[in-house]
């Protein structure tokens, strides 16, 4: 029987969601998590800077798939169009994963240093959406302040999304906060 186990990198990140949320972030050290992972401390850095990082694991992935679909957006779609595009792949990427989102968003919302994380995590894909933005011919401050509003109304409605138990809202809560965003700023 063989003693190597497939997807360590799966097995950190369920072992860590698990202790973070029976014993809190701050008290789960890497060391618990590895074990608990049937894993080594050296294995858990190959794949995590730190334990941070595995609640921040999908970061690049989202931006990538967001920064895609704008490029992607039909030739002279609004900037706020090309925006919308990405929010149909976010929500596609969350589909399955409402359960490990809730979690998560549970144990980032009782950590001030993870809250903190997060806020610097939706700048960092605002950033890379006005720079998609940009490069589609969209002058800085409009692209800025769409990237900004996509960014808003994806966080909006995770945090609604999060809340309930339907795994196939995320899209129709965006859409709803987008049609709330839109009637705050009309005249």
């Amino acid at each position: 029987m063989p003693r190597w186990k497939p997807d360590a990198e799966g097995r950190l990140m369920k072992a860590a969601i698990t202790l973070f949320a029976e014993q809190g972030y701050d008290e789960t050290t890497v060391a618990q998590i590895a074990e608990a992972a049937g894993l080594t401390k050296r294995t858990f850095f190959r794949y995590f800077s730190d334990k941070r990082e595995v609640l921040f694991n999908g970061s690049h992935e989202l931006e990538q798939l967001w920064v895609d679909a704008v490029a992607a957006a039909p030739p002279g779609a609004s900037p706020m169009v090309a925006v919308s595009a990405g929010l149909d792949r976010v929500a596609e990427l969350f589909a399955e994963r409402l359960p490990f989102a809730a979690l998560r968003s549970r144990i980032v919302a009782a950590n001030p240093e993870l809250r903190e994380r997060e806020l610097i995590k939706l700048q960092t894909l605002a950033v890379a959406v006005q720079v998609a933005l940009v490069d589609r011919g969209v002058p800085v401050n409009a692209a800025t302040l769409a990237a900004q509003a996509g960014v808003t109304v994806f966080h909006v409605a995770f945090a609604r999304w999060v809340a309930q138990d339907d795994p196939t809202s995320l899209r129709r809560m965006m859409d709803e906060s987008l049609g709330e965003l839109r009637s705050v700023i009309a005249d």
